[in-house]
């Protein structure tokens, strides 16, 4: 069964927890602290697999959890790194927030591998804490936090031309003569319930490939019929080819379905619609010389005059399709070679240190202690020690208010500054 969807629940791996322990062998009763670090949680990672052009695999299972690091242990022992979960999933796969619909990311063209949550960084031990005033220090850092999310999955094919059109009007048909694709035809309507892709061939001509879009109906944009499950599968699509029922075998007007179908991907998307079209009128096998109105002249006498151009075609005879192709391949070339690629516009650990958690401003014998859920998730998804970490925190410390109510609070330039295992000088 084909599957172009899925909701899915992941979540990194929490840090492993810092050790406290200290020193003890013989001659040396009071040895320094020696508690180990704890190890990193998992990452969930995100891989383009070849292999595959479905994500069936994610119906099945809807939880996907990377294991938590182990804790440090004595005598400065490092906690194990726990190891990524990897996700494979087809090309063309979009990773989206599930509740806000933000794209986080598009497994197509360069990117075939992307790190969409960071497992927790695990706690230092209790080693690093020592000072000259404090050289028995009894606490240890905990690990970071685990990542959280649940994320929507949806494949997008990638190909440079989408055939669209009414149920029956010979997409099928017309794909199978082209190209080395094999989509089942019969005479029923929803006969294709899958995107089909082929690849077309040309004799001193660029190549190209296209996909059979399953047929659309009126009220595709708004969900009726099947027509709204792939309605997706045009976005990536450089150029558009709208098939038609030229002969009216079954009863429809063909210019009246072009505007129809015109009007479905105008209500989907405004970006596809506007992109280069060309109608194929097919089944001009069954035109009969005797009608008093070339439908295929009706056709030209519309959609001409606003640069869309029109082939009669046969896909039961072969006959104007060579020419229908050569302009398609003529007509890419005049397009951006580059394939659709959707920006990035959620990125999990700024959301997610941002969300809404309490945190508290108190001070400790001259110190200012700032703790809580979102500090402890700010310090474990950011690295301090880089210039782009540390920038990142003091926005993050301007932006949240945490500034605004240290200075409420009564902190002046030079006083101490800690959070959890951080600590640092205020300076305006």
């Amino acid at each position: 069964m084909f599957a172009d969807r899925a909701k899915i629940f992941i979540r990194s791996g929490k840090g492993g927890d810092g050790h406290v322990s200290f020193r003890r062998e013989l001659y040396v009763p009071n040895g320094g602290p020696d508690g180990g670090d704890g190890g990193r949680g998992g990452d969930v990672i995100f891989e383009v697999d070849e292999g595959l052009n479905t994500l069936q695999d994610f119906r099945h299972r809807r939880k996907y959890t990377a294991k938590d690091g182990e804790p440090g242990g004595k005598r400065r022992c490092h906690g194990k790194d726990a190891e990524d979960i990897v996700l494979r999933v087809p090309e063309g796969t979009v990773v989206k927030e599930a509740e806000s619909g933000k794209v986080i990311a598009d497994m197509s063209g360069e990117n075939r591998r992307q790190i969409i949550l960071k497992g927790g960084r695990g706690g230092l031990g209790n080693q690093h804490f020592a000072t000259a005033t404090m050289q028995i220090p009894k606490y240890a850092q905990p690990g970071r936090p685990s990542q959280e999310l649940w994320v929507s999955l949806e494949l997008k094919v990638i190909a440079d031309v989408g055939l669209v059109g009414f149920p029956n009007v010979g997409k099928s048909t017309l794909l199978s003569r082209v190209t080395n694709a094999q989509p089942k035809i019969a005479n029923y309507h929803f006969t294709t319930l899958n995107p089909n892709l082929g690849v077309v061939d040309l004799e001193d001509a660029n190549g190209f490939v296209i996909a059979d879009i399953p047929g659309l109906i009126e009220g595709a944009s708004e969900g009726v019929g099947l027509g709204h499950e792939f309605l997706r599968h045009i976005e990536r699509t450089r150029l558009i080819i709208h098939v038609v029922d030229a002969a009216g075998s079954e009863g429809r007007d063909p210019v009246e379905d072009i505007h129809k179908i015109n009007a479905e991907l105008m209500a989907y998307n405004e970006e596809v619609a506007r992109r280069p079209q060309v109608i194929a009128a097919n089944k001009t096998d069954l035109i009969y010389s005797g009608e008093e109105e070339d439908p295929v002249d009706r056709l030209r006498a519309e959609f001409e005059p606003e640069g869309i151009r029109v082939f009669p075609i046969s896909g039961v005879t072969g006959a104007g399709i060579t020419e229908l192709l050569y302009y398609v391949s003529d007509e890419l070339k005049k397009l951006p070679d580059e394939p659709v690629i959707f920006e990035q516009e959620y990125f999990p650990e700024e959301e997610l240190i941002y969300m809404d958690l309490p945190y508290t401003v108190e001070k400790e014998g001259g110190i200012y202690v700032v703790e809580g859920p979102k500090i402890e998730k700010m310090l474990g998804y950011t690295n301090l020690d880089s210039e782009k970490g540390f920038a990142f925190f003091q926005k993050f410390l301007k932006d949240t208010g945490i500034l605004d109510e240290l200075e409420s609070a009564g902190i002046q330039e030079g006083d101490t500054v800690r959070m959890y295992g951080l600590q640092f000088d205020y300076y305006k």
